[in-house]
């Protein structure tokens, strides 16, 4: 069932919405087509920001998700697709708590477009007990066979959080032991915080806030000692949780900050992958993080392995993430899991997303898949939201 979906990502940086177009099965790419970017201005981006940690009903999250649609609304209407898959704007993460808050109805998108939406990825698998996140590995691990490569690696994310990937490629993507997955702690997050109060601009760019200061080894080493990292993965966390903690950093001159949280950056990827199954043989970087000298360096010191940016095989690291979202939508089609107890530590692995269908485009689709899940195609599979709207 050969699909071509264009996947929408707006990430934990804030900076915008990304989008490409991935031809797929949802086991393999069979195809990468065009892309897009559409910036948030602003004033948006200070609607998202006002609305960070609110979940539904408030109305500074009602405001977020008007800027979220219609930021979609915009780069989306042009690109083409059998359907679109949004993920949205995570507003507030809190698996085991009161869930998780994606800003954007996906529902409200398929009419405004006219068109297939897949949407809500993360909900039935929170439901269910893992922590909903991260949903990227099982497309890492197809991105890793595309690649031609046969050992060990990890994929890093740098978004506003940072998260990994470990992925043994000789495995297919549901055995144990394929996939190990968790967010590794801060990103560019607090460094685009720092970027936009202190210089006015939405990141640091070209590393120059952090290469100006000197980290503070002590209050780096401090944030380490966060019970999060004691616990074992998959893991996963909120863009703020390190808000309190971190406030001391905070504190220091903006450059040494700066310094500082690429610092806890290293030293978390660093700690992360000592928590993997194996040493990868190299490290590929997606992501904004990848563009920032003063992290990668930081990195490669760090590191015990070779870090290198994921374009080195061939990959977009700017839109690896919407590519993802475009797979894990034909997954979803298909009935097949799109997490797994490795990814997000959910008892067994769930099929979960949410179709919104107006014109009804899919329904042969959407049978087929029912049909092969009757005759056993997804056997041992937790059935979350998956529904239509």
């Amino acid at each position: 069932m050969r699909l071509r979906v264009v996947g929408a990502m707006s990430g934990t940086s804030l900076d915008g919405v990304d989008a490409a177009v991935l031809e797929t099965d949802g086991e393999a790419i069979l195809g990468l087509g065009r892309s897009a970017y559409r910036p948030y201005a602003e004033a948006e981006r200070a609607i998202l920001r006002a609305a960070l940690g609110t979940w539904p009903g408030d109305p500074a999250a009602e405001a977020a998700a008007r800027v979220v649609e219609d930021a979609h609304a915009d780069l989306l209407a042009d690109l083409k697709g059998d359907a679109l898959a949004v993920h949205g704007q995570t507003l507030a993460h809190d698996p085991g708590g009161r869930g998780t808050h994606q800003a954007l109805d996906g529902a409200a998108l398929a009419t405004r477009l006219d068109r297939p939406v897949v949407w809500d990825f993360r909900s039935a698998d929170v439901s269910l007990g893992g922590e909903g996140a991260p949903l990227a590995p099982a497309y890492h691990h197809a991105c890793v066979r595309h690649a031609g490569i046969a050992e060990p690696v990890a994929i890093l994310n740098l978004g506003g959080v940072g998260n990994l990937t470990w992925i043994d490629p000789a495995r297919d993507v549901a055995d144990a032991g394929a996939l190990l997955a968790f967010d590794t702690g801060p990103a560019n997050a607090p460094i685009d915080d720092l970027a936009q109060d202190w210089l006015g601009e939405p990141y640091d760019r070209d590393g120059w806030l952090a290469r100006e200061g000197e980290a503070d080894e002590a209050l780096a080493a401090a944030i380490l000692r966060h019970p999060y990292f004691f616990r074992v993965p998959p893991k996963s966390l909120d863009r703020d949780a390190w808000r309190e903690r971190g406030a001391d950093i905070d504190d220091l001159p903006p450059s040494h900050a700066a310094a500082t949280w690429v610092r806890v950056i290293a030293l978390s990827v660093a700690h992360g992958l000592s928590q993997c199954p194996a040493m990868p043989a190299r490290v590929l970087v997606a992501g904004g993080g990848r563009r920032n000298p003063a992290i990668m360096d930081a990195l490669r010191a760090a590191c015990p392995c070779a870090v290198d940016p994921i374009e080195s095989v061939g990959l977009d690291g700017d839109m690896l993430e919407a590519q993802a979202f475009a797979f894990l939508a034909v997954r979803v089609l298909r009935g097949l899991p799109t997490s797994f107890p490795g990814t997000t530590g959910v008892a067994a692995p769930v099929a979960g997303g949410i179709v919104s269908d107006p014109q009804g485009a899919l329904d042969t689709v959407r049978a087929r898949a029912r049909h092969n899940a009757r005759h056993g195609r997804g056997r041992g599979v937790s059935r979350g939201a998956s529904g239509t709207r």
